[in-house]
């Protein structure tokens, strides 16, 4: 509740620190609408932002699914074979390392203007995240668990699951807590290179129509959509790591 509290009285502060701007420097409509007209474009365009934000969500869960399953197979990969791990590792890096805006054009040649596009872009950007914190996590094991494990004659690969996995599920949290906000802006972005629907849609077109009320609507669509996502993954990673968060 406090956490609401905190978010609600934020939001109260923005919206009256944007109307106050708003009444001083009275900005043509087209380059700062007051907060009034935003809500109304909310109500009056609900249907056609809704339908767009339901395309942009399933993008973004189809997204957060394979970014963070592959995400999990590869920390697993590299915990287990650390021969493959350095052989892997600078390869990731180099992908992380390169621009998002460069990668989306040649996944939409890759995969076309539909869904598979912005799924796969959604899912890149969490991918590393997620892989990174997990197995961060599954190498700062506790070196007393692992001795344990070794006197009771435990197996290699029981020892990874068994041992390593569970204590290292507090770090696979942290990375799905920077998915559950990454991957919006990796569906967006793919829907900014080319779409025919979804939010980033809306917001390339409302920008060239200098629609600016609209261009508001959306991204606040997004972020409320980002925010909700949040509070889920923390939930679930709460519920993951019941002991974490007695500690």
């Amino acid at each position: 509740m406090g956490i609401l509290v905190r978010i609600t009285g934020a939001l109260l502060a923005v919206l009256l620190c944007w109307q106050l701007a708003v009444w001083a420097l009275h900005p043509p409509r087209f380059i700062l609408p007051g907060p009034g007209s935003v809500i109304a474009t909310l109500i009056e365009q609900r249907n056609y932002l809704l339908s767009n934000a339901t395309i942009t969500v399933l993008e973004i869960l189809l997204g957060m699914f394979f970014g963070i399953i592959a995400g999990i197979l590869i920390a697993l990969l590299v915990a287990g074979l650390p021969g493959f791990g350095q052989l892997i590792w600078p390869l990731l890096l180099v992908l992380q390392a390169l621009p998002v805006f460069a990668i989306a054009p040649l996944l939409v040649l890759w995969f076309g203007f539909g869904l598979a596009s912005k799924v796969v872009m959604a899912s890149l950007v969490i991918f590393f995240p997620v892989a990174s914190s997990f197995a961060d996590a599954l190498r700062r094991t506790s070196q007393d668990l692992l001795d344990a494990a070794a006197l009771t004659q435990a197996t290699p690969l029981a020892t990874l699951f068994f041992i390593r996995v569970p204590s290292a599920l507090p770090g696979l949290g942290s990375g799905l807590r920077v998915a559950a906000v990454f991957a919006p802006i990796g569906a967006v972005i793919g829907e900014w290179v080319g779409a025919s629907r979804g939010l980033g849609f809306v917001m390339l077109q409302a920008n060239a129509r200098m629609q600016t009320d609209t261009l508001f609507a959306a991204l606040i669509i997004l972020a409320v959509l980002t925010i909700v996502l949040r509070f889920l993954v923390d939930a679930f990673a709460a519920r993951l790591t019941p002991w974490a968060r007695a500690s």
